[in-house]
């Protein structure tokens, strides 16, 4: 792991460790939804996912892999088909996040990677159902790392679950994601003191 990794990890769980978890929302072509995600479980994963949320890119990528008894998966391709460049990849959590209670359920974000258990960049997926057998140790030993879920707009992700698709799982029509913020966590309101 490269340092710029470490440092983003470290800030992470020391910025959101006692407060409230952090934001994310997801404005789409057919509507919007907002995940929570838990660096206390995947620091590491979490650090570089809302990097790349800051930097803008997920901004105008597609939901390129859509399979409805499945997933939605996306975060790295473009309208034209093209993948988005990316950073190195982030080491695999799905064990200790697992430890945390964090599983691959309906509505649980995850890390999509290749064949390659540490391959995982900048595509994520959102489960649309319970699919156990991608949990660590999964069926390479490692499993898909999940790192938060759904805490609003789920009818958008079964919107885009149920479009028509391709041939190897493309929608049809694009399903582009229009712009992705982290929320601003608001710090609980302080009491006021009483006077003696």
């Amino acid at each position: 792991m490269d340092l710029r990794t470490l440092t983003l990890a470290l800030a992470a769980t020391v910025l959101f460790a006692a407060g409230p978890k952090p934001k994310v929302k997801f404005t789409t072509t057919l509507g919007a939804f907002t995940v929570e995600v838990d660096p206390e479980a995947a620091p590491k994963t979490v650090a570089n996912f809302l990097d790349y949320v800051r930097s803008g890119q997920y901004k105008d990528t597609v939901f390129h892999r859509v399979i409805a008894n499945f997933m939605i998966q996306g975060g790295g391709m473009t309208e034209t088909g093209a993948e988005k460049p990316t950073r190195g990849p982030v080491e695999n959590e799905a064990r200790q996040a697992q430890e945390k209670g964090l599983r691959n359920v309906r509505g649980s974000l995850a890390m999509a990677r290749t064949n390659l258990p540490h391959s995982a960049t900048a595509q994520f997926f959102v489960n649309v159902k319970d699919n156990a057998f991608l949990d660590y140790p999964g069926q390479d030993g490692f499993g898909y790392c999940v790192f938060g879920k759904v805490v609003e707009g789920m009818d958008t992700v079964d919107k885009i679950r149920a479009v028509p698709t391709n041939p190897g799982d493309s929608p049809k029509t694009p399903v582009v994601i229009t712009a992705a913020a982290v929320e601003e966590v608001k710090a609980p309101a302080k009491k006021p003191r009483k006077k003696k």
